[in-house]
């Protein structure tokens, strides 16, 4: 007797772009393109239209700007979130119309840094910025002491966490 085995089909591999976002990179894709990163201290934002169409995004290292006034960069909380949302209305979206994502400020060194670590203050940095934005946060996925992986295949589907706890 022959026994017939099923098989669910396979996901769809992503038809777009594939972005991996490193300390201080800013983004923007099309709806299909993979947006990823990895993050410890650092905060990734992500901003979407309502629709998901297009997304922005940002892998922020710290809250304080450069001690250079000139100097100013995408690793940094202001840097980064305008950079974004210059990407966003170069393709006439409004950022505090669309959606955002907030993931990171983990503590890399618990057993080192209890108090005040520089996560937690990346995350209340970012947070506050946004809110001062009128930015929507739909999710957010910071604290605590663990490695994050954030995945996103721009489309109706919401991004994908995967923490690891240090």
């Amino acid at each position: 007797m022959r026994r017939t085995r099923h098989h669910r089909p396979s996901p769809p591999m992503p038809s777009g772009a594939f972005h991996l976002l490193h300390p201080g990179d800013v983004v923007c894709a099309e709806r299909g393109d993979t947006l990823e990163t990895l993050l410890g201290s650092c905060i990734a934002v992500l901003l979407s239209d309502r629709k998901r169409t297009v997304a922005a995004m940002c892998h922020i290292v710290h809250c304080r700007p450069s001690l250079s006034a000139s100097a100013r960069t995408t690793a940094s909380t202001d840097g980064a979130i305008d950079a974004l949302y210059a990407l966003l209305q170069k393709r006439a979206l409004t950022p505090r119309l669309c959606d955002a994502f907030v993931c990171g400020g983990g503590n890399m060194f618990p057993g080192m840094v209890s108090q005040n670590p520089v996560g937690t203050e990346n995350a209340r940095c970012v947070l506050q910025r946004l809110a001062a934005d009128g930015v929507h946060v739909e999710r957010t996925d910071i604290g605590g002491n663990t490695y994050r992986r954030l995945r996103w295949v721009v489309g109706p589907e919401s991004p994908t966490i995967i923490s690891v706890d240090v």
